[in-house]
């Protein structure tokens, strides 16, 4: 099914809306503590499941609008929620600090798998919107691998060795704001390797 065409102001709220959510209560309840059913919780952790229900919302109505969601995002709705669960479960802030690293991980390793069969999944992804020469995607692909790989590397490090408020921080705005410059880069870098359109043949 085509994707249905939205008011993209409508449409950033939608995919950046909940990790800002997430963001601002955190914000509001990080030094709170809350009993729920016999469990304290810490604000962190509430704010982490908090975050699933906006998540799910905002994702289900990308979906009506849309009619349409990437494997990516239904991917990352999935491992909220499977790593909230644990969060809650274990009442351990950990597990939801992990997500961050396993999805960069399991994205360089999607990426990896295809650059050593040759191929580039991130052209299956990406071609309609970018023409790119085969030997550009692979460039495109490897460099995006890496980047993914250091992601991870670098949540890993922060969230084990800083504070909670700057994992936060870093996680809601940092990490988005180096990848997309990152992805910007790589595209004017690789400006050779666009495929022309065609012109027109003269009737």
């Amino acid at each position: 099914m085509a994707e249905k065409a939205i008011n993209p102001v409508v449409k950033q709220v939608l995919e950046l809306g909940p990790t800002l959510a997430f963001f601002l209560i955190y914000l509001r309840i990080r030094d709170e503590n809350f009993t729920i059913a016999g469990t304290e919780y810490t604000g962190f952790i509430v704010a982490a499941l908090i975050f699933i229900p906006i998540l799910l919302a905002a994702r289900g109505s990308l979906w009506f609008l849309t009619g349409k969601l990437s494997r990516m995002q239904i991917f990352t709705a999935f491992m909220v929620i499977f790593f909230g669960g644990l969060t809650a479960y274990f009442n351990d802030e950990r597990f939801f600090k992990m997500k961050t690293t396993i999805v960069y991980g399991v994205m360089a390793g999607l990426l990896g798998i295809g650059l050593l069969r040759g191929q580039s999944y991130l052209q299956y992804v990406m071609e309609e919107f970018l023409p790119i020469e085969k030997e550009g995607w692979m460039i495109f692909t490897r460099r995006l691998c890496y980047m993914f790989a250091a992601l991870g590397v670098a949540n890993e490090i922060i969230w084990r060795t800083q504070t909670t408020d700057l994992w936060v921080k870093l996680e809601t705005f940092a990490f988005p704001v180096v990848l997309m410059v990152f992805l910007w880069v790589q595209i004017y870098k690789l400006q050779d390797y666009f495929i022309e359109p065609a012109e027109e043949a003269e009737k």
